[in-house]
């Protein structure tokens, strides 16, 4: 039997979902809204909306994503609800939605694999990382523009023992700099994020284990910083604090006009920007087996090369490998090519980096095997 599609008329409903559409028919036809990649590639568009549910930190990429296809399939629609990653694998292996957002691969552990290749009618389901976002440090300094910090010291700054700006520690990465006898003051949200899981997973590869906390909730020094509840908060409250640093997306202190730290992983300082993080996702290994692109984050947060930022976040689209009836494998094919491709310079405002050239082969050659 071939998998039904239950949910798509509820996610047009559900709270947090995104829906975009357009006027037109199946066709092939070239419709970037002025995005050269777009124009460029042909997709067979499909006659069904898409549903997806899944990653909060992927949200505002799907946006992006959506706009596209809506431009380049017209009259077809992706719809996608931010609930989590766990629901959104959940929502996956139960056949309610086409493919899951989520900021982990699917766990053999948890039985997520077996589940959703029962999903899939048998078939194995890849995870497809489609969506990078950077990790800023983002700092409130007065009268200071330009800060580099190492792993190192962003993790004794959160364990307590640096407390001062004009540390000896952090002066000798900043020489030449007037660094300001003032109390640092870390904030980290307070509420269970993949952001803070991510950043953890930083932190204990490049300090080769110094850090130790782990997971969705994060874990100062005893009695270091103060917790908020989600991103906005974390980042308003620097903005508000003079000697306050946090780590948060990129698009919350680009916004708010905060200094961001270049981070020196023993190469020299690296600027947070885009081309320096497209790097670190160039150097990054495949755990997986064939099309299925697990990543292996050591790779990237590990990684001390010259002009790499390492600090980023990355999610997965988790897709049935075959197993979906005709029209449904053919409109998420459409969805991930023109997700693959769309508009750099609008991922970018919204806090992500578009895939690198020889990346996006990888995750092309993927989308485009599945049937």
């Amino acid at each position: 039997m071939k998998i039904k599609r239950h949910s798509a008329a509820l996610g047009f409903l559900a709270a947090g979902t995104l829906v975009l559409s357009a006027c037109g028919s199946d066709q092939n036809v070239p419709q970037g809204g002025g995005n050269p990649a777009l124009d460029a590639i042909q997709v067979q568009c499909g006659t069904k909306p898409v549903s997806a549910e899944g990653s909060s930190a992927q949200k505002s990429a799907m946006d992006v994503f959506a706009r596209d296809y809506g431009l380049k399939c017209a009259d077809q629609k992706l719809n996608y609800t931010k609930s989590g990653s766990g629901k959104g694998v959940a929502a996956f292996t139960a056949g309610q939605i086409d493919f899951g957002g989520s900021d982990s691969p699917l766990s053999d552990e948890k039985g997520e694999v077996a589940a959703a290749a029962q999903r899939c009618q048998g078939n194995p389901a890849w995870n497809i990382p489609m969506v990078f976002g950077p990790i800023a440090i983002s700092y409130n300094i007065p009268g200071v523009n330009d800060l580099a910090l190492s792993p190192d010291l962003i993790s004794k700054i959160y364990q307590g023992q640096i407390k001062k700006w004009n540390d000896p520690a952090i002066a000798a990465l900043n020489p030449g700099k007037q660094l300001p006898d003032l109390d640092i003051v870390p904030f980290f949200r307070s509420d269970e994020s993949g952001t803070s899981d991510n950043f953890q997973k930083y932190l204990n590869t490049a300090t080769n284990g110094a850090w130790t906390g782990e997971g969705k909730q994060f874990r100062p020094g005893p009695g270091v910083g103060q917790g908020r509840d989600g991103s906005d908060q974390v980042a308003q409250s620097v903005k508000a604090t003079p000697g306050g640093i946090t780590y948060v997306e990129w698009s919350f202190p680009k916004n708010l006009g905060l200094g961001i730290a270049k981070i020196d992983s023993g190469a020299g300082p690296v600027e947070l920007n885009t081309a320096n993080v497209g790097k670190a996702i160039e150097g990054a290994k495949i755990e997986g087996q064939g099309n299925d692109l697990k990543v292996d984050l050591d790779s990237i947060y590990g990684n001390k090369a010259a002009g790499v930022y390492p600090v980023v976040l990355n999610t997965y689209e988790i897709v049935c490998s075959k197993g979906y009836d005709p029209e449904t494998a053919k409109a998420v094919k459409a969805v991930l090519t023109v997700a693959a491709n769309a508009n750099p310079q609008e991922l970018e405002k919204a806090g992500y980096v578009p895939l690198p050239e020889a990346f996006k082969t990888k995750v092309l050659d993927a989308v485009n095997a599945i049937s």
